[in-house]
């Protein structure tokens, strides 16, 4: 990452956070930067970049700003399926991705089944031209400012929750509507707001998938993308929260004492211990699951799964103990680390959860099925 691009993520961090805005300057330097294509084949002019590189950029650009990081994890994971898609469009559409000039994202979980984001309620309808969307969705980063969305619904004909399709709809695409603007505990810059789609008509050419494929699509090629990318946001947030308890536990004084926090206090190095062992504990799972995968080892789900789970465990445990370290400081919000706390919130209850996470894992050990 430039200068640049972390000097306007620092920049633009607290403002996105206090006012809950997106953060149109921090994407539009991403673009700018060609990080928006990173992930694309080279061969449309992305970067051809894999897992590892996307974690390390996504971690970085979570220590600045998470909101920002969030928004670019969603946006990969969109224009990895698209890059994936069958869609006659899908030349134009990834080029126009690798040149920064389209935002991605994807509209999965839906109200009817909430966090079983794998499993939409909706059920596409055939008209004249291909098919009729109406669907209820939940949390959809990004809302409004995406120019991509790739949503899912139950195929035509489908006979249960998993036989589902994906659809790419434009910003401007008849019969979407937003709801009220997003207003959450942390990682306020996202805009994950309700997506309603009603009368959504749309041609072949808008079909991601093979029509009931798209349980296969989020499955091998989102999950994937999601999970090592939220891995990476947690851990990065995590970081932060690091480097500021460093920071600060070793600069703020006690004056009668002439002596740091950190020197005078046994207590806060021993957080800073466990801070910094959790975090070196959970990067290096992450590294597992990332070799796992480039091998292509025959239990590399199961590292997917758990690199999730323990980043966003991690980042919990990471931020109550920088909160601790830092005491007031932090609750008073002169630190980052109270943004920190908020925003590590998120990955512990967003879909695949935590402890659905753990289930699935239990299940996979217990060799039952997943679903």
């Amino acid at each position: 990452m430039t200068d640049e691009l972390v000097a306007v993520l620092d920049q633009e961090a607290r403002p996105t956070d206090a006012e809950g805005k997106w953060p149109e300057r921090c994407i539009k330097i991403l673009a700018e930067s060609g990080l928006l294509g990173l992930t694309m084949p080279a061969d449309a002019g992305g970067g051809g970049a894999g897992m590892r590189k996307f974690a390390e950029v996504t971690e970085k650009i979570a220590e600045h700003c998470a909101s920002t990081a969030m928004i670019y994890l969603m946006h990969v994971c969109g224009a990895q399926v698209i890059a994936a898609s069958s869609s006659p469009r899908r030349n134009y559409l990834v080029k126009q991705i690798a040149s920064g000039k389209a935002v991605a994202t994807l509209a999965f979980s839906e109200k009817g089944s909430r966090s079983h984001f794998w499993a939409p309620v909706s059920r596409a309808l055939r008209n004249s031209r291909g098919v009729v969307l109406n669907c209820d969705k939940s949390f959809v980063t990004s809302a409004g400012h995406a120019d991509y969305y790739v949503v899912s619904s139950g195929s035509l004909d489908g006979k249960t929750v998993m036989d589902s399709t994906l659809y790419l709809i434009e910003k401007n695409t008849p019969g979407i509507e937003w709801s009220a603007a997003w207003d959450g505990v942390g990682l306020r810059g996202n805009a994950s707001s309700a997506m309603l789609i009603r009368k959504c008509h749309l041609d072949e050419s808008a079909r991601l998938t093979n029509e009931g494929e798209g349980f296969n699509s989020m499955m091998e090629v989102v999950l994937p993308w999601f999970q090592v990318g939220s891995s990476a946001v947690s851990i990065g947030i995590a970081e932060a929260a690091f480097a500021s308890s460093v920071a600060h536990t070793g600069s703020a004084r006690f004056e009668h004492l002439n002596e740091t926090l950190a020197s005078s206090i046994p207590g806060i190095r021993v957080r800073l211990a466990r801070m910094r062992l959790t975090l070196d504990s959970a990067r290096a799972y992450l590294d597992h699951t990332l070799t796992r995968i480039e091998k292509g080892s025959a239990d590399t789900m199961l590292f997917i799964l758990g690199s999730k789970a323990i980043a966003a465990e991690t980042a919990l445990t990471v931020t109550d103990e920088a909160m601790r370290a830092c005491g007031g400081a932090a609750f008073s919000r002169d630190l980052s680390i109270e943004r920190n706390f908020r925003d590590a919130r998120a990955a512990s209850i967003m879909a695949p959860t935590t402890d659905g996470l753990y289930d699935f894992i239990g299940k996979a050990l217990a060799g039952l099925p997943l679903f």
